[in-house]
C-alpha cells in the first residue's frame, strides 16, 4: 500500500523543514504554515506562475538518490533536507512522475498533479551537501493544486484516481 511517509513544513524561506505528524491542507492555497502557503517561499513569486500548494517526492527515491551518493563517497541527503512538504511510500519515483495531469488523493484529499519538481541547488545549498542536481535526476518529486481542504495524516492512503 502507498502512503505518506511524512510530512515536513517551513514557515520562512530558507528555514530548515520541521516535520509534522500531520498537516492542514488549503484548496489552491498550500499547507497551512508552510512558506509558500503564506506567499513567502524562495521561489513564491517567480515568472513565469507556478503552482506551488504542495510538492511530493518518494522515500524510494531519495534512498537510490541516496545509494548513488554515498557510492561516490558523498552525504546522504535526510527526508527534511530535499525540501518536500510530503515523502510517500511504497510508490517508486516514475510512477509519481507519471501522475502529472492527473488527480491523485492523500487520504481523503483531492489534489492534481501540475509539474516535476526539477531538482535545484537549493538543497545543496541550505544543508552545505553537495550533488544533489545528480543524485536527484528524475527522481525531485512533483508539485500539486490542492483540490480539496482538510486534514492529513503520516500513514494515510496515497493513491490515483481511477477514471473508469
Amino acid at each position: 500500500m502507498s502512503k505518506i511517509h511524512s510530512i515536513y513544513i517551513a514557515s520562512q524561506a530558507g528555514e530548515p523543514m520541521n516535520q509534522r505528524d500531520a498537516a492542514r491542507l488549503r484548496a489552491g492555497v498550500g499547507i497551512e504554515g508552510d512558506r509558500y502557503a503564506l506567499g513567502i517561499g524562495a521561489f513564491s513569486g517567480s515568472t513565469p506562475v507556478k503552482i506551488r500548494d504542495i510538492s511530493l517526492i518518494t522515500l524510494s527515491g531519495i534512498e537510490a538518490a541516496n545509494q548513488e551518493l554515498e557510492a561516490g563517497g558523498f552525504k546522504a541527503y535526510f527526508p527534511n533536507e530535499v525540501r518536500r512538504n510530503i515523502v510517500v511510500e511504497g510508490v517508486s519515483p516514475e510512477d509519481l512522475n507519471q501522475l502529472l495531469g492527473k488527480e491523485f488523493f492523500l487520504g481523503s484529499i483531492r489534489l492534481k498533479a501540475t509539474e516535476l519538481c526539477v531538482p535545484c541547488e537549493r538543497p545543496a545549498n541550505l544543508s552545505d551537501k553537495s550533488h544533489f542536481l545528480s543524485a536527484f535526476k528524475n527522481r525531485g518529486g512533483i508539485r500539486a493544486q490542492i483540490l480539496d481542504s482538510g486534514e492529513i495524516r503520516v500513514g494515510d492512503q496515497f493513491k490515483e484516481v481511477l477514471i473508469a
